[in-house]
């Protein structure tokens, strides 16, 4: 299984700052290029954490296309499928990809290399997509109410912490689960941002100096 911290990076809102437009059929469409792609899955599996396998190339179109620059000029069109392999502990997830290129060239073998090339990319990212939003996975949906900026998500070592603190002023963690779910819509404490978590450290500091008052004052 993937770790907490992965598990909160997958959950995050892809960053507009990483959305590319294009024109296409008269239509804007919203997408995230290949290297973006693969950096994305490099930080979040590890760079020895995942693999892609091009499984099927197929040439759907060969001949010349009109552009507008340069007359009639070489132009390919390929199908590709990919599989990416993640490595999540002890399991192993697959997905597979399905895309499509086409590429222009001042020779046919520039073409079929520019075709190939991102028909390729394209299948990863649509394997890649199948992960969530920062993989693009938020660009299908109309609203793109999943595209936007996060407050960092508390780690795994701040969640230690705070568990300590809980240990120290006994408090219960499904009682600690039911306030913050209460005050903030989060069920679990990997869900907190760092400045809810920032509350929540403090009010569990003013029990536990209350309870030294207590304590003291009974000593």
């Amino acid at each position: 299984m993937f770790m907490p911290d992965q598990i909160n990076m997958l959950q995050a809102k892809l960053d507009p700052a990483h959305v590319s437009e294009r024109r296409q059929a008269g239509k804007t469409l919203s997408y995230i290029e290949g290297w973006h792609a693969i950096a994305e899955a490099n930080r979040i599996f590890g760079f020895d954490g995942w693999d892609r396998e091009l499984t099927d190339l197929r040439l759907t179109f060969e001949g010349e296309k009109m552009t507008k620059s340069s007359g009639l000029k070489p132009y390919v069109c390929y199908l590709a499928t990919v599989k990416v392999t993640v490595r999540a502990g002890e399991d192993t997830v697959v997905r597979l990809g399905t895309g499509s290129g086409g590429g222009f060239g001042s020779d046919v073998g520039e073409a079929h290399e520019s075709a190939a090339k991102e028909a390729e990319t394209d299948a990863m990212k649509r394997a890649l997509m199948t992960f969530g939003n920062l993989f693009g996975l938020a660009l299908y949906d109309k609203t793109q109410k999943e595209v936007g900026i996060d407050e960092p998500i508390i780690s795994a070592e701040e969640i230690a912490d705070v568990r300590t603190l809980m240990h120290d002023t006994h408090s219960e963690e499904d009682k600690v689960v039911a306030h913050i779910k209460k005050k903030w819509g989060k069920d679990s404490l990997d869900k907190l941002s760092l400045g809810e978590a920032a509350v929540l450290i403090g009010l569990l500091n003013i029990k536990a100096a209350k309870m030294a008052e207590t304590t003291n004052g009974t000593a």
